[in-house]
């Protein structure tokens, strides 16, 4: 087994998953088997009960795991199906460090950072190797080097990479070059001083990956690797990319980080293949058609809280030989000026998950737009509850129809609470959590879109379609496309005399990969082109 550390220098937000990911998908077109997990500092348990303002989206995993977003780069840029051993904070350890302790396991001992915390970190990290069979686990360390939070993971893993030999073990650096326009020139001692810092603790990392606007020369390369140790091949440039982020694994391709890892790893491997990649992101930015998708939420400024929805519509775009504009709409300012001023020139209107009534109200009238003026629709959780509520109001002329979860006195509740969700306290965890079957209807839209009578969808909510209202709307031309697969619950629903209004209870973004694209994004983007070419 080889190990791969991934750490972060100056600056937060700097890519360290997708640069992790990207090093997946060449390892993995190389003929590995690769698999990643995610190291998170803080003490949240998981990210499911943090804002999106705070973290930006909650990534689903197959069993029902809430986690960190860079989960979803490591599903969509290599094969590796993750679990909940995948994702691991500072909360999880030190909730599995006191249950023990409680229970006498340290037999009398005084717990502590050392060995205890560390300990039940590297026990991660061999977990994660053995149970998923791989060649190589790459390990990203959430956070910046430097912050106190961090410090028993890099300790941990220094301590692991003594313990498995320099032969099985690589430490790789993302660190940010910036550029100061008034000096005109890139700077390196922000990245000196944060491989110092990693020095401090123990770790020497072997490649350095560079962050920069600009393309870093020769003499800074050299200048690099000799305040910060590493040879000079091993300065990697990783400049923002102009089009698409799948881009990144094509430049470190180029910058033949692959083949660095593989010879410090002492692995004896042919080139990575990467032509299927190459021709996707080429799709990508010379499509021929170009449509423009609404995208109608309550956190727009934060691009990351719908990072996957945006991910699953570029997969669907190149799918269809089509450029995707994402016209962010906020549904605030549709419930102060009308849904016409905001979504009227668009060729698509996708409504996406979340909660909170904010802006509910806004996301109804989209919804009613998308219907009454025949435009493609893709609702995706509560983009499914809000085109009920918006059905069982305009069509079933029930004026005070809504969903319990933002009135709960409404004589109208199209949208309720499921029966096992109603004893619930505590909010971490406990919605209905990952990987259903859902049974697709013949006939419908969505049966021929996935091409199967049966799919598996993974899920992430407390509320759902009441079955009271399901004959009458069924009566006046809604279509329930979709069902669990006992029939009882509604998951997917559309309108008979609609080009495209499909929405779903579940969240297919989450399955949506570069080139396999889900196949309700696919339909989607397909109605929108047709939309705009009769318009």
């Amino acid at each position: 087994m080889k190990y791969i550390f991934v750490t972060g220098g100056v600056v937060s937000s700097l890519g360290k998953g997708l640069t992790a990911a990207a090093l997946g998908t060449l390892l993995e077109n190389r003929g590995l088997k690769v698999v990643l997990q995610k190291f998170d500092p803080y003490l949240n348990v998981d990210p499911g009960t943090m804002s999106p303002y705070q973290h930006g989206e909650v990534y689903v995993l197959e069993d029902g795991a809430e986690t960190d977003l860079d989960l979803g780069h490591y599903e969509r840029f290599t094969s590796a199906r993750l679990t909940r051993k995948n994702n691991l904070t500072s909360g999880q350890i030190y909730e599995s460090v006191l249950a023990k302790e409680r229970r006498g396991d340290y037999l009398g001992k005084t717990v502590q950072v050392i060995p205890h915390v560390t300990d039940e970190i590297k026990q991660r990290i061999r977990q994660i190797g053995q149970f998923h069979e791989c060649d190589v686990v790459i390990t990203e360390i959430g956070g910046t080097t430097g912050d106190i939070e961090g410090l028993p993971f890099l300790e941990a893993i220094r301590q692991f990479a003594l313990e498995v030999g320099p032969d099985n073990t690589l430490f790789v650096h993302v660190t940010l070059v910036p550029f100061i326009k008034a000096a005109g020139e890139l700077k390196s001692k922000p990245t000196q001083q944060s491989v110092a810092k990693l020095r401090e603790i123990g770790i020497t990392p072997s490649i350095l990956i560079c962050r920069t606007e600009h393309s870093i020369d020769r003499e800074l390369r050299l200048k690099l690797s000799m305040f910060c140790n590493v040879t000079p091949e091993a300065v990697i440039e990783e400049k923002d990319v102009a089009n698409t982020i799948y881009e990144v694994p094509l430049m470190l391709q180029r910058e033949k980080l692959d083949e660095l890892v593989a010879k410090h790893l002492k692995l004896d491997l042919p080139p990575a293949d990467m032509t299927a990649w190459r021709t996707f992101v080429d799709r990508i930015i010379t499509p021929k058609h170009h449509v423009r998708i609404g995208v109608v939420g309550k956190y727009m400024e934060i691009r990351d809280a719908y990072k996957s929805i945006y991910e699953a519509l570029t997969h669907a775009g190149a799918a269809n030989d089509a450029g995707i504009e994402v016209v962010p709409v906020d549904a605030e300012d549709i419930e102060d000026l009308g849904a016409g001023k905001f979504l009227t020139g668009l060729d698509g209107i996708l409504v996406p998950g979340g909660f909170g009534v904010r802006g509910v109200e806004g996301k109804i009238l989209a919804a009613r737009f998308a219907r009454t003026q025949k435009k493609p629709y893709l609702g995706l959780c509560l983009g499914l509850q809000i085109a009920a509520v918006d059905f069982a109001r305009d069509v079933l002329g029930l004026a005070k129809a809504h969903s319990t979860e933002f009135d709960s006195e409404t004589p109208e509740p199209v949208i309720s609470m499921l029966d096992e969700q109603k004893q619930v306290v505590k909010k971490g965890g406990t919605m209905r959590l990952g990987a259903q079957i859902c049974h697709l209807v013949a006939g419908t839209k969505a049966r021929e879109a996935y091409g199967s009578d049966r799919a598996v969808e993974r899920h992430r909510h407390r509320y759902e379609f009441n079955n009271q209202y399901r004959d009458k709307m069924v009566e006046h031309g809604m279509v329930v496309a979709g069902t669990t697969a006992d029939q009882k619950l509604v998951e997917i629903i559309e309108l008979a005399d609609h080009p495209w209004y499909v929405a779903c209870q579940f969240h297919p973004e989450f399955q949506s990969k570069p080139n396999k694209p889900h196949p309700l994004f696919s339909g989607f983007v397909r109605a929108a082109i047709a939309a705009r070419e009769k318009k």
